[in-house]
């Protein structure tokens, strides 16, 4: 037998997109601030003539039917058609047998379909069935691209890298486009390569990406991810999805159904988030929070600062460049306490604000204190003095008074001493603040945190100024068995960080700072330093089990301060309250229903109701139904209180910007 002439070679199969591929390829749209972008499809545009889903299918398909049952009768002369058309038509165009009547026939049918569609299609709402399900539909399958097409096909596709390309960098673009078709490139590395792109050092950045590919322009930590992940982020966006808006009417109509998700134009204005313990506020925010700003961190774009008590479950070590466990002896990091302050009035005014809390707090009068012994202490030592000296300086000890008063001599700081007079004159008078700040900073020196706070250089001290630099901080707090000195210590964590992000040069790093705990942190200078970080894109996060660890005058500040407001299940009415009314109020449509005896009829009627009335017990009533436009609270403090479910929460947003969203009910488990 002859052989069988050869065909055309099959088609080379396209491999399948990579995850990475799929991720970079997949549409993001964001409609509205807080809305999860990747994926996302917006809502049809809200219109009040809308048809229920189901009400719109059911009426299309009993149409369809209709006209069908319509369409036979005629077909098979139920309906006498051609004996009435006969009344008006010449005989022969009703002879079977001509060509005329073949003509007529069909002239006749595509009348009677036209106007039958017409008819039905607008009875059934057909149009509105076409436009919302079949149309998108139509245009998906025109104008999707293929899932496996060839660079070539696809120019613009962010897979190939057009912005190496169109500045000519086609081998660099080359190499990475690779890179993420062998599964080498996590979404840290592109989000990472994107901004290091953006610099402009194109001759650097392009000899880095031929010889390391993905792993270029690396985290000085050389991490290109987190060891875990617990939640979903989207780099290209910088999200993190925390929850599911319901679709509650009392959510926005573009929020319903939607994801939720938090990013450093809704943080950079500031969050505070309510709930009482169990309900989920680290779970549920502070650990996705933190892990997206890690993320963000190693990809060159954000620092992160997270405070919470020792135990707390926010990743691993590992997941972190600076580990801070005060009153560990294991920890590898100590913190400065004077936040890396040059300028001792600024060292002081930092330090009072960490020791003093309260509404009757002197914290002026306490740094004035502060800085005239700070001054003169950095001037004979060249460093500031560790908690041990203060507290002796504090409490007015002569013998350290005149060591300092030797050391200034030795020095020739004699400008210094008339600080030192008037701080020694002041500590003779009855009630002098230096008193109280002794045995305030007596909380810090105490055997538990031997060997922190070292001012010596013989430890590794941590400032916040570092953070002009993508890092990611971790600050373990010793709240069991040292709870005041906790306070002290995230309340000097909160004024050192705003101090530090406000003073930046280098500002195009988001900086952001998470207390997981800030009971008793909040103060009137604290909450002036939250309203500056916006400007200097910075944000922090503050969590509380109730408003009422925050002094009474401040809990309006603080809710106006923030931007971002966040109410947990199981909070009280006193602290739904406030939230009810930094919420305000929106109008809403009442229906009022009036029920009357019904007294209509005649008597064989109103015997009728009679014994409807004697078999059921209950009176036939009227019922008339009046709708009006009234202004109510868009959650009321019993709402808040009562009406939020377990694992959910009610959050209002809004953005750097100036855009917002009111609140919006999700479900932080969906």
């Amino acid at each position: 037998m002859l052989p069988r002439p050869a065909g055309p070679p099959p088609m080379p199969q396209a491999a399948p997109p990579t995850a990475m591929e799929t991720w970079l390829r997949t549409p993001r749209h964001r409609p509205a601030p807080g809305i999860f972008a990747y994926g996302h499809v917006p809502r049809p545009p809200r219109d009040p003539d809308r048809l229920p889903d189901r009400r719109l299918i059911g009426g299309a398909l009993l149409s369809l039917l209709c006209a069908l049952l319509l369409l036979s009768m005629l077909y098979n002369g139920y309906i006498p058609l051609w004996d009435i058309l006969g009344w008006i038509t010449p005989d022969s165009w009703n002879d079977y047998h001509s060509d005329a009547y073949k003509v007529y026939s069909n002239v006749v049918w595509l009348l009677v379909f036209v106007l039958l569609v017409k008819v039905f299609g607008r009875a059934g709402n057909w149009p509105q069935l076409i436009r919302r399900y079949i149309a998108p539909l139509l245009r998906g399958a025109v104008t999707d691209p293929a899932p496996h097409e060839g660079p070539a096909a696809q120019q613009f596709d962010p897979v190939e890298w057009p912005e190496l390309r169109a500045a000519g960098q086609n081998a660099a673009a080359d190499r990475l486009a690779a890179e993420i078709r062998a599964g080498r490139m996590g979404d840290v590395d592109y989000a990472r390569l994107r901004r290091a792109w953006g610099f402009g050092r194109v001759e650097a950045f392009t000899d880095a990406v031929l010889r390391q590919g993905a792993a270029a322009c690396a985290h000085p930590s050389g991490a290109r991810d987190l060891p875990v992940r617990a939640a979903r982020h989207d780099l290209l966006t910088a999200q993190v999805r925390i929850g599911l808006a319901l679709a509650d009417e009392r959510n926005p109509y573009e929020h319903q159904g939607a994801g939720l998700a938090l990013d450093p134009t809704l943080l950079g204005t500031g969050l505070l988030a309510v709930g009482p313990p169990g309900s989920g506020k680290t779970r549920h925010l502070v650990r996705p929070v933190v892990e997206s700003l890690s993320l963000q961190a190693l990809s060159g774009t954000a620092a992160v600062v997270a405070v919470t008590g020792a135990g707390a479950d926010l990743g691993p070590a590992e997941a972190y460049d600076v580990v801070i466990s005060l009153g560990d002896p294991g920890s590898a990091y100590d913190l400065d306490l004077y936040g890396g302050a040059t300028d001792p009035d600024e060292a002081a005014a930092m330090l009072a604000e960490a020791l003093l809390d309260g509404p009757e707090a002197d914290t002026r009068r306490a740094a004035t204190a502060l800085s005239q012994l700070l001054g003169p202490y950095r001037a004979a030592h060249g460093r500031y003095p560790s908690v041990t000296e203060l507290r002796e300086l504090l409490d007015g000890s002569p013998t350290a008074y005149a060591v300092l008063r030797d050391a200034l001599d030795t020095a020739g700081a004699h400008g210094q001493a008339r600080e030192l007079d008037a701080r020694e004159r002041q500590a003779e008078r009855p009630g002098d603040i230096g008193s109280l700040l002794a045995d305030r900073i007596a909380l810090l020196d105490r055997p538990a945190f031997a060997g922190f706070f070292d001012v010596t250089g013989r430890t590794r001290p941590f400032s916040l100024r570092t953070l002009e630099h993508p890092l990611r901080v971790r600050i373990d707090l010793p709240e069991r068995g040292h709870a005041e000195a906790s306070r002290i210590l995230a309340r000097l964590v909160l004024a050192h960080f705003t101090a530090a992000v406000t003073g930046r040069t280098d500002r195009s790093l988001f900086a952001c700072l998470v207390l997981d705990d800030a009971a008793h942190v909040v103060s009137a200078e604290a909450v002036r330093g939250l309203q500056r970080l916006r400007s200097a894109n910075a944000g922090a996060v503050l969590t509380l089990r109730t408003l009422d660890d925050v002094p009474e005058g401040l809990r309006t500040a603080l809710l106006g301060a923030v931007g971002c407001r966040m109410v947990f299940s199981g909070i009280t009415t006193w602290d739904g309250k406030r939230f009810a009314e930094a919420w305000g109020t929106t109008w809403v449509e009442a229906r009022d229903v009036t029920r009357t005896p019904d007294q209509s009829g005649g008597l064989l009627r109103r015997a009728t109701r009679g014994v409807r009335k004697l078999f059921t017990g209950e009176a036939v009533t009227t019922e008339s139904v009046t709708v009006r436009r009234v202004e109510r609270e868009r959650w009321s403090a019993s709402d808040l209180a009562h009406a939020v479910p377990a694992g959910h929460a009610v959050l209002s947003l809004t953005a750097t910007d100036g855009e917002h969203a009111p609140p919006v009910l999700v479900d932080l488990r969906a």
